[in-house]
């Protein structure tokens, strides 16, 4: 795979960039919240070391064209709040899945949901892409209704769909068609 550009996307009150230095004190605070690092590569009580690890991982993934990792920022203060990505697992069959999450001292502003219709409008634009999956859990409610404001349709449920702190969980499947191009 080739590498990637992260670009800086800002719209409708919200920023997505690439991680800087300065976004640690964001990772170790996410790292406290019981569900982020169940679900993604944010360590649990990291430190400064372990945040910076995390950085580093999110623009390894870019360079090896395996997705775009931004942080969530504030447009105002580009101070980070969160991190959306779009992960390009299934590429060779026009599918692409998104994954996100908000610090907990950030949560209720309406970030995720900006967020995920940015990100989505600039994934409708690539050419390779003809399907944006994600995945939530039922009682998540929060989230599933951040992807329905975005656009996502919920297309069903999927039974013990993954693995979370080693138990198999129920996950609603959410999709987003990019309209066809000609």
């Amino acid at each position: 795979m080739t590498g990637l550009v992260v670009p800086v996307l800002d719209a409708d009150g919200v920023r997505l960039r690439s991680f800087v230095a300065s976004d640690v004190n964001l990772i170790i605070d996410a790292g406290r919240d019981p569900l982020i690092p169940s679900i993604t590569s944010v360590r649990a009580h990291g430190d400064q070391a372990a945040g910076q690890e995390f950085i580093r991982r999110q623009h390894h993934r870019a360079s090896t064209g395996q997705g775009w990792s931004f942080a969530i920022a504030n447009p105002v203060t580009d101070t980070a709040v969160g991190q959306i990505g779009l992960w390009r697992t299934d590429i060779g069959h026009g599918r692409v899945s998104i994954g996100y999450w908000i610090e907990r001292s950030h949560r209720r502003h309406g970030y995720a949901s900006r967020a995920l219709r940015l990100l989505t409008s600039w994934a409708s634009t690539l050419e390779e892409v003809s399907r944006l999956e994600l995945y939530v859990e039922p009682w998540n409610e929060g989230s599933w209704r951040a992807a329905e404001s975005a656009g996502f349709r919920r297309e069903g449920l999927l039974r013990r769909w993954q693995k979370i702190d080693g138990s198999a969980r129920d996950m609603y499947m959410y999709a987003h068609l990019p309209r066809e191009r000609h």
